[in-house]
């Protein structure tokens, strides 16, 4: 259940998810735009972001004043984790980017049809690029894994990954049917050299498992 708080100086921004800011001081101005800060993007890549499961507008913060702070916080029950992207990629599944630094890229990059219909996974993922802080959230637990190799994850519980990394859609045992009957059903398969992170838990689970509990309206 965490939350991020950010200290900004005169004249510097920050670029954030739709609805992540609690609270913060008065010392801000805000702009909500399709546009990255600095006006790159727009409807096309506004568009892109959406099918990636975030939203089609960005806020960007704008401290007028020194030490203004600013707190952030998911949707989802969860950790925030710091990335510092420096010069390279960092993919981030639909949904897990919270906020960056106005020189990080915000796009999508399309992971494939077959990937997405297999993965539970949306067809694009949210594509993080440039020099910055760049802030992601997960539902439950965020854990590092360092792949040097092959890794896999079962399918929801990714977070994001190093552009150095590939994954394929495969089974968990060695055949369909006892994957399925085992509850482990389809996994990602990744193989290369780099970081990937996982969350603990799985939101697509996590619902299955609240919906019937829930009344009807």
């Amino acid at each position: 259940m965490s939350i991020a708080k950010l200290t900004l100086q005169a004249g510097e921004s920050v670029t954030c998810e739709v609805g992540a800011m609690i609270a913060m001081s008065s010392g801000f101005t805000v702009e909500t735009t399709s546009r990255n800060r600095g006006g790159g993007g727009g409807l096309a890549k506004g568009l892109k972001r959406m099918f990636a499961g975030e939203n089609f507008f960005l806020n960007h913060f704008t401290a007028t004043a020194p030490n203004q702070t600013l707190w952030i916080g998911p949707g989802l029950l969860g950790d925030v984790m710091h990335y510092p992207l420096s010069g390279g990629t960092l993919i981030v599944q639909g949904s897990s980017w919270l906020a960056s630094d106005v020189g990080i890229e915000i796009d999508a990059t399309w992971q494939g049809l077959g990937k997405a219909l297999f993965s539970g996974e949306g067809m694009f993922w949210v594509k993080c690029s440039g020099r910055g802080d760049l802030f992601l959230n997960s539902f439950g637990a965020i854990y590092p894994v360092e792949v040097n190799g092959e890794y896999v994850v079962d399918t929801g519980h990714i977070v994001a990954f190093e552009d150095t990394l590939n994954f394929k859609i495969g089974k968990a045992g060695s055949s369909l049917i006892g994957s399925v009957l085992g509850g482990e059903g389809l996994v990602c398969k990744f193989s290369g050299q780099g970081k990937l992170y996982c969350q603990s838990h799985n939101p697509p689970s996590f619902g299955q498992l609240l919906g019937p509990k829930l009344k009807a309206r």
